[in-house]
């Protein structure tokens, strides 16, 4: 049943949590207490119920920290996330239930695939948490990995509520169309108009603004936000992850992260120091050619990083006749959604239905239900908030509400996800118009809510997106691709006021476009994945400006004096810790798997159902190097990837 978000209240979201970790509790506890033999029903499946219902008061509760309007509902909803989390943690300290799970894995119980990988990676977890360890050690465990959990919340219940904004006159909005004016909020002073650092209005002025100077202001305010309430977080959290790895005998952080991911650091290491010196040499060219038009434009030739996307831009506007506003007028946020809904229907074997009333926490959200085309099955449900305001997540995401599981009554519970975004508001003038990076930002997003909503799996452990977290990023890379197709373009695009579809030549050359300063861009991402494991790495004591400056060298460009954008860099501290090079990891599978549809037809709905169901449907019930095996019928390499890097 779909719950009623309008009538969240800050005491309802503590309401929610108090009945789910009862609830849970009472579940825990009656399998410590088990008298008799542990077995799989009584002991992991339980166990499984209980990890769904407070993955449902999540959904209800803590998840309003996002996305609720309401400053006191947030609050309360950032404090129910720490005790969801905290109750993660005391659940996996238990000693009493350790020996159930113990117990049920010494008997070799015979069970499904599921069931048995689940226990295993139970006992995994108890491992992870010290069991191992003299009980005062593991206390002290114990109270560090709860101290973190408070670090992790409050960081990023600071980067949601931080607003801020440079002023400027109209003069100093040359480059800017009127459609991005006309949505901006007037300045203190008059004539002025704020621009915030709120995705739709900082990425346009960094990539149109002619005026550098105000390019430069607002990107270090943007990399400068948080600072002092943020910075001490991390670097406590930094020291605690260091003493967490090595209580349970772990190298270091990343170590320890990366145990339960495809990947480790030293094979990490081995793709950067393979990747980097090739980018390094091909971003030397780009670099050249934007030097000699800062030149020409400014008298100045030292490029600097607020320099980059406007450049970037103007090369597409002025060698390729890309101007992504006059994209945009083709890509009403609508037609987009519709356009995207109908191939993915087609492609994967689904139908969505749009419900009128949602019931959503704003008046924003959409919702949607899916189902199967071929039995006319319900598969889920997923909203939809799409348009930014004060207080909400500022970045793109989406999120389990709901996990899909097999519960204790053998009933299939179906997922339900949230996609939330920051994509251009409505004007009075215009609807959402969506640049065509904002189209992609959505195909990305909307791979998770495939992966999510898709699932077949039997257990939340491995429902949805729960994969190896160095592949969650995959399904989502795949979905990109379409986004850069002529014949998929064609099929969604709408001009706003005639209804006529995007011309083949400008597709063309947003197409042709595309792999402009793809060396640089992919610097960039190399540079924010080579920090966070340097951050994570064995030393014993770090200096986190140092550390910046050390990573940063690999974009060939001058180190922004004064700018710390670490503190409000939520991925470091949001589930992405000695992770972030997942993006690019993760880029090499999602390449990989769509040169079978490359080969064999992009809109092809039997590779699409090949995909759903090798892939989508199977979450982590499988090793991610098994699932990529499965639909490709080899093993995964990196030959697309680098192709599509121009390598």
């Amino acid at each position: 049943m779909l719950h009623d978000y309008t009538r969240t209240t800050a005491a309802g979201v503590v309401g929610i949590t108090d009945e789910a970790i009862g609830a849970a509790n009472q579940l825990i506890d009656g399998i410590a207490s088990e008298p008799g033999p542990n077995t799989i029903e009584n002991t992991l499946l339980p166990l499984n119920e209980a990890a769904a219902i407070i993955e449902a008061a999540y959904g209800q509760g803590a998840f309003m920290a996002r996305v609720h309007p309401d400053t006191d509902v947030r609050i309360a909803a950032t404090e129910q996330e720490e005790r969801l989390n905290k109750w993660g943690i005391d659940v996996v300290f238990r000693t009493d239930l350790y020996g159930a799970l113990k117990r049920l894995a010494d008997s070799e119980p015979t069970a499904g695939s599921e069931q048995l990988r689940l226990l295993g990676f139970w006992m995994r977890d108890f491992r992870r948490a010290g069991h191992e360890l003299a009980p005062p050690d593991q206390r002290k465990l114990k109270e560090l990995k709860q101290r973190l959990v408070e670090l992790e919340v409050a960081f990023g219940a600071n980067v949601d509520a931080y607003t801020d904004y440079i002023e400027v006159t109209r003069d100093q909005l040359d480059g800017l169309p009127d459609s991005y004016i006309d949505a901006l909020k007037t300045g203190d002073t008059d004539g002025t108009f704020r621009v915030s650092l709120d995705y739709p209005e900082l990425y346009p002025f960094l990539q149109n603004a002619t005026n550098r100077g105000c390019r430069e202001e607002l990107l270090r305010k943007k990399n400068t936000s948080v600072v002092g309430e943020n910075r001490p977080l991390l670097e406590e959290a930094l020291a605690l992850r260091r003493a967490v790895a090595r209580l349970v005998g772990y190298e270091s952080w990343a170590h320890h992260s990366m145990d339960v991911k495809m990947a480790d650091p030293e094979r990490v290491q081995r793709f950067y120091a393979d990747l980097v010196p090739r980018l390094r040499e091909k971003v030397k060219a780009e670099h050249d050619k934007m030097r000699r038009m800062l030149a020409e434009e400014y008298g100045d030739d030292t490029l600097q990083q607020w320099d980059v996307n406007y450049f970037s831009t103007k090369i597409r506007r002025d060698e390729y006749g890309v101007d992504q506003y006059q994209v945009a007028e083709f890509f009403p946020l609508e037609a987009v959604i519709d356009g995207m809904l109908d191939i993915t229907a087609e492609m994967f074997g689904v139908q969505y239905l749009r419900v009128e009333d949602a019931a959503g926490w704003h008046s924003d959200v959409y919702l949607y239900e899916v189902i199967d085309a071929s039995g006319g099955d319900h598969l889920a449900y997923f909203y939809m908030d799409l348009f930014p305001r004060e207080g909400k997540y500022g970045h793109a995401a989406a999120f389990d509400l709901v996990a899909g599981h097999t519960n204790l009554a053998g009933e299939s519970v179906r997922p339900i996800a949230a996609m939330v975004a920051n994509f251009t508001n409505p004007t009075e003038e215009a609807p959402s118009l969506l640049r065509h990076d904002e189209v992609l930002t959505l195909f990305h997003e909307f791979g998770h809510i495939l992966h999510q909503t898709l699932t077949r799996a039997e257990t939340v452990r491995f429902s949805g997106a729960n994969t190896e977290w160095d592949f969650v990023e995959a399904p989502s890379q795949i979905m990109e691709h379409w986004t850069w197709e002529p014949d998929v373009l064609a099929r969604f695009s709408s001009h706003y006021k005639t209804g006529a579809r995007i011309p083949r030549e400008m597709v063309d050359n947003l197409v042709a476009a595309r792999d402009v300063n793809i060396a640089a861009a992919n610097l960039r991402q190399a540079y924010f994945g080579i920090l966070d494991l340097l951050l994570h790495d064995d030393a014993e004591e770090r200096d986190l400006d140092a550390l910046d400056r050390q990573a940063y060298e690999v974009n060939e460009l001058p180190f922004p004096d004064g700018t710390f954008f670490l503190a409000s860099f939520g991925h470091v501290m949001g589930g992405y810790d000695a992770g972030y090079y997942g993006y690019l990891w993760s880029k090499v599978f999602g390449d990989d798997m769509y040169s079978r549809f490359q080969a064999e037809g992009v809109l092809n709905p039997e590779v699409g159902r090949a995909y759903r169901q090798a892939i989508l449907e199977q979450g982590g019930t499988k090793d991610a190097d098994d699932l990529l095996l499965d639909f490709l019928g080899r093993q995964p390499n990196n030959e697309a990837f680098l192709a599509n890097m121009g390598l």
